[in-house]
């Protein structure tokens, strides 16, 4: 979906996704914007009629390949209590804001989530998203040029500390229900 707030100084709500494969050395899934030309960790916006987890799934499928069900997400090891009716979606990694593109009065504020997937995915990428995939080493995400410092710094912590410190989670435990 294009931007829902087009006028100055407001704000879409987007969600991305950080991806590692673990097998041989761990290794982070980057895609080159198709807009902005530079590499990021994929995502999109969160549609007027969905909840931030169900875009997850959506721009996961688009962009990546990967259903849910073939992810866990990594959550802190204290879960938050389940709230009683409501519907409980995995905490993200952080929640940013940032302009977006170069000398733009228009935002983004952004729920990134972290994942660990054990295989390929199970689809093609959808017609029209960037076919620029690259899985990189920690080494690689350092050195990787045409790159917003941010989404480096992220996948750098992500790496370094979340990998070890957080648990993985079946994806497909959260609900995709609306509340």
């Amino acid at each position: 979906m294009a931007h829902i707030h087009t006028g100055p100084g407001q704000y879409d709500l987007t969600v991305s996704m950080y991806i590692l494969r673990l097998a041989d050395s761990p290794r982070l899934l980057m895609h080159r914007h198709k807009t902005l030309g530079v590499w990021l960790q994929p995502g999109g916006h969160v549609e007027l009629d969905e909840t931030p987890w169900q875009a997850v799934a959506h721009e996961l499928r688009e962009e990546t390949g990967y259903d849910l069900d073939q992810l866990c997400v990594l959550q802190p090891p204290l879960a938050p209590p389940d709230p009683y009716g409501d519907v409980l979606h995995p905490q993200p990694v952080c929640l940013r804001s940032f302009p977006f593109g170069v000398g733009t009065n228009h935002f983004h504020t952004d729920l990134c989530f972290a994942f660990v997937a054990d295989a390929d995915p199970r689809h093609p990428i959808g017609v029209g998203e960037s076919p620029d995939l690259v899985w990189l080493t920690r080494q690689e995400l350092s050195e990787l040029p045409q790159m917003y410092e941010d989404a480096r710094q992220i996948g750098m912590y992500i790496f370094d500390f979340l990998l070890e410190e957080w648990v993985r989670v079946p994806a497909s435990q959260f609900s995709l229900a609306a509340p």
